[in-house]
């Protein structure tokens, strides 16, 4: 791009651009991509191709190390003492079916448009640039904010499991504000680790999740085995007090389900590997074989995990931050050692969550660079190492930075607001490609049916949080379950699907998508107030970014001819240019 043509060539020229935002916003702001801009256009400002090595196996281990981490083996304790007692072994079943329902939504998209940047990506092809931008921005801020965190963790699980103090790993600097104060240097070099293995190689970095992966699973057949051997079958219906309730519903149908939303949030993580899509070598069959199959493993682990638990001990007596490790520390027989094993295992779930997780957010941000709403320097793939080297390095240093002193109040078992958001809109999304083309198909049916679908949602969510049991709310949420399934059934019966994907779509189409939206409202009314204040935070950060620079970068490289046909013209370029083996 010549300097003159930029918006930021010089101060006179940004100012220039600045007084021309309203104009730039309307035209860029809801502009589309299509699937075949991103697989080539876009996809070549990254200069070198990421190389497709990965394989079903690799994307099933991805998926299964980002997802089990540590935080299992807490949500398991909290969701059966606090909510569903041992039924939670259903509330585990439950949220494995919705994970999946929700992956499904990904694995369309995935197939149809195998590149790196996700839902990012997804979004930009559905609803436009502004949109993919904000929930993009809000996703990369909690993957670095909770992979710090997540480092952080590592330092106290790897000390449990050594049988050293974390005091002891980490310096206290007294001059530095509380939560600000100690210095977790242990934190910062598994960050840097991690970082080098994703910029070196997307094969190697498999492998080494694999070997982690393996471990980390042998690590919970032992927990699962010990549970079984230990425990008594008793505890499936007898609490420890026997003024508590018993049975194995003690807490009714709504415990089971108020304990698949607060378990459902161990198996985020799936969504980065959607990430990888662009690395696999047979997108078609690996993707969804890869997404689907990871959560069903991650689904029955969970489940053996929660049954071991219940037998070992009654759920009135289970310890809610670490079930598994007070099982067997109060133990003087001899068990205290499985506790230390405990914390070895939760150690290898940490390191290969972080690691999926870092992948993840390095191709996100690769892909946003690509789009020019941020610098295109985050976009560059190395020719030697076909990684987004610029994108990781940036990220693995920002994360290891806030790791240092940054005593995060994000816990491991609590899930990210802005996930859940992105869940949601993805699921709008793959609905609103499959029954609009642009151009040619009038939108507001289904937009229409969206937004009232998610109303209806919200209230449902209301009333359940909100409402104190009584007759008048069984009815209100009846009410409002008769009219959304209403509303779907009118919307599926008039309206027509515009597109079919050519390799692999949601089976049973609006259905499973929209009770993935209906999921995902439900779980973000479970969150709590400081969770909305932060997405709130972050997004009318993101909002200001977009303003004062993505905005007119984007429209500079539309400019310059690197991207953005007029949304008139969509239909046509793909019609003409769709080229079948650009996805396989």
């Amino acid at each position: 791009m010549e300097a003159h043509n930029s918006s930021f060539s010089t101060c006179r020229s940004y100012l220039r651009a600045l007084s021309q935002t309203p104009s730039r916003l309307a035209r860029r702001a809801f502009s589309v991509s299509t699937s075949y801009e991103e697989m080539s256009r876009i996809r070549a400002r990254s200069g070198s191709d990421m190389r497709r090595t990965l394989r079903w196996y690799d994307l099933v281990g991805f998926g299964i190390g980002g997802m089990v981490g540590a935080g299992v083996f807490v949500a398991t304790g909290k969701a059966s003492r606090l909510n569903a007692g041992p039924a939670v072994v259903i509330s585990y079943a439950i949220a494995g079916l919705c994970a999946l329902l929700s992956a499904f939504c990904y694995t369309e998209f995935a197939v149809d448009m195998p590149v790196a940047g996700g839902a990012f990506s997804y979004l930009r092809v559905t609803f436009g640039e502004f949109a993919a931008f904000l929930t993009g921005a809000n996703l990369i801020m909690e993957y670095v904010m909770s992979n710090a965190a997540v480092a952080r963790g590592f330092t106290a699980y790897f000390g449990t499991a050594i049988g050293v103090s974390t005091a002891k790993w980490r310096l206290t600097v007294n001059g530095l504000p509380k939560g600000f104060n100690e210095i977790d240097v242990v934190a910062v070099a598994v960050v840097l680790l991690v970082t080098f293995i994703i910029c070196y190689s997307t094969r190697e970095s498999s492998v080494v999740n694999m070997i982690l992966t393996v471990l980390h699973i042998l690590f919970i057949a032992f927990v699962v085995l010990m549970g079984f051997w230990k425990g008594d079958w008793k505890n499936f219906t007898e609490p420890a007090n026997p003024k508590n309730q018993s049975g194995f519903f003690p807490y009714g149908a709504s415990g089971v389900f108020n304990g698949a939303a607060m378990v459902y949030l161990s198996y985020i993580g799936y969504d980065a590997v959607s990430t990888m899509a662009e690395e696999v070598r047979n997108p078609v069959k690996d993707i969804p074989i890869g997404v689907s199959g990871s959560v069903i493993i991650v689904t029955i682990l969970y489940c053996l995990m929660a049954a071991s638990m219940s037998m070992l001990l009654p759920y009135d007596t289970i310890n809610v931050e670490a079930p598994f490790s007070a099982a067997f520390s109060g133990k003087s027989d001899g068990w205290k050692w499985v506790s230390n094993v405990i914390g070895v295992g939760a150690s290898f779930g940490i390191l290969t969550s972080l690691l999926v997780a870092m992948l993840g957010q390095a191709r996100y941000m690769c892909v946003i660079g690509r789009s020019s709403v941020v610098p295109a320097w985050f976009a560059r793939v190395h020719p030697r190492t076909s990684t987004p080297v610029n994108a990781s390095a940036f990220l693995g240093i920002f994360t290891a930075a806030i790791a240092l002193f940054t005593d995060l109040n994000v816990l491991l078992n609590l899930v990210s607001i802005g996930t859940l958001f992105v869940f949601y809109m993805v699921a709008n999304a793959v609905i609103y490609r499959r029954y609009v083309n642009v151009g040619t198909t009038n939108p507001w049916p289904t937009l229409s049916f969206l937004s009232l679908f998610s109303v209806t949602s919200v209230i449902f969510t209301l009333i359940w949080h909100f409402v104190p049991p009584c007759k008048s709310k069984a009815f209100m949420l009846g009410a409002c379950t008769i009219i959304a399934i209403a509303v779907l059934h009118i919307f599926h019966c008039t309206v027509p699907q515009a597109q079919k994907p050519e390799f692999w779509g949601v089976p049973l189409m609006p259905w499973i998508p929209c009770i993935s939206i209906f999921l995902n409202i439900f779980l973000l009314g479970s969150l709590d107030g400081p969770s909305y204040v932060r997405f709130g935070f972050f997004s009318a950060l993101a909002v200001l970014v977009y303003v004062f620079y993505s905005v007119h970068a984007s429209f500079d490289a539309e400019e310059d001819g690197s991207f953005g046909q007029k949304n008139g013209e969509i239909l046509k370029e793909s019609a003409e240019s769709e080229d079948p083996s650009l996805k396989v």
